[in-house]
C-alpha cells in the first residue's frame, strides 16, 4: 500500500512539473555529463564496475526518449574523456567495447531510423581503439541523412584538447596557403576559431546537466558552454529520473540569460 501511494505521488508530481515547464520556452540543445556510473555500481554492491556503465547506457535510452517526448531534439552526451583513457587498461577495454556495441546496436535499431536520429561523434578519435572507431563510422554513416533527432556523442573528448586542435588546424591551414606566420596569428580570432571546433556546425547547448553531485564541468564543451546554464544533480547517472530532468529544465527556465550583457 505504501509503495503504491509513493508511486501515485511521484506520478502526480511528475505531471505537475511537466505542466509547469510546458508554459515556458524549453531548451533545444541539452548537454549531459553522465557521471557516477562506477560509484552507483559500488553503492548497490555490484562487483564488476562495468555493470555500472551498462546500467548507465540503459538509462541513456530512457533519457533520450524523455527529451524526444518534450520535443527537445538535440542532446550532446559525454561518455568518455581523454582522461578516462588513463584508467586501468581492463576497465578502458571494457568501456570502449560497451560503447562500440551500443553504437552498433543504435545503428541497426529500427527505432533509430523511425525517429530519424542522427548520431555523430565528437572527440579525438585517433586515441580510440580501432573497433570503436569502426563502430562510430557505422553509426554515423547509417544515420547521416537524418534530421529528426540529433545525438552527439563526446567520446575521447577533452575541452582543452578541442581548443588546442582548433588553433593548430587554423594555423596549419593558413600556413599551407602560404600566409606569413604573423598574418596567420592575426587570423586566430573567436569567429575564425569556431569553424575548427569539433562542433563547428552545431548550436551551443542552452543547458548542461551533470549528475552525481560533482559541481564542475571537467572540460566539457569549454568553448561552447560560455553562455550555457548549468544544473548539477545529486543522483548518480544510472539513478537519474524523469523528474530530475524536469527539475533541471525548470531551473533553466527560472534564470535570465544575459549572454554577457
Amino acid at each position: 500500500m505504501v509503495v503504491r501511494l509513493q508511486r501515485l505521488l511521484y506520478h502526480l508530481y511528475e505531471r505537475r512539473l511537466e505542466a509547469e515547464i510546458q508554459k515556458s520556452k524549453l531548451p533545444q540543445h541539452i548537454g549531459l555529463i553522465l557521471d557516477g556510473n562506477r560509484r552507483y555500481a559500488r553503492s548497490i554492491g555490484l562487483v564488476d564496475i562495468l555493470d555500472g556503465h551498462r546500467l548507465g547506457a540503459n538509462k541513456l535510452e530512457d533519457v533520450l526518449t524523455w527529451c524526444e517526448e518534450l520535443n527537445i531534439r538535440m542532446v550532446t552526451i559525454w561518455i568518455l574523456s581523454t582522461e578516462n583513457l588513463q584508467r586501468p587498461p581492463e576497465e578502458v577495454a571494457g568501456l570502449t567495447r560497451l560503447i562500440g556495441n551500443r553504437l552498433r546496436d543504435a545503428a541497426r535499431d529500427p527505432k533509430t531510423h523511425t525517429k530519424r536520429m542522427r548520431i555523430r561523434a565528437i572527440g579525438k578519435q585517433e586515441l580510440l581503439p580501432q573497433s570503436l572507431r569502426d563502430a562510430i563510422r557505422e553509426a554515423e554513416e547509417a544515420t547521416q541523412g537524418y534530421e529528426g533527432f540529433f545525438l552527439n556523442v563526446a567520446v575521447g573528448y577533452g575541452g582543452r584538447q578541442e581548443i588546442v586542435d582548433a588553433v593548430q588546424h587554423l594555423l596549419k591551414e593558413r600556413l599551407t596557403r602560404g600566409m606569413p606566420f604573423e598574418a596567420a596569428i592575426d587570423e586566430v580570432t573567436a569567429d575564425n576559431l569556431e569553424k575548427y571546433l569539433y562542433t563547428y556546425d552545431l548550436p551551443d547547448p542552452e543547458l548542461i546537466i551533470r549528475t552525481s553531485g560533482e559541481v564542475r564541468l571537467s572540460g566539457f564543451l569549454l568553448w561552447q558552454s560560455a553562455y550555457s546554464e548549468f544544473y548539477f544533480c545529486d543522483a548518480y547517472w544510472p539513478a537519474f529520473r524523469r523528474i530530475d530532468l524536469l527539475r533541471a529544465i525548470r531551473s533553466y527556465q527560472q534564470r535570465e540569460r544575459r549572454f554577457g550583457f
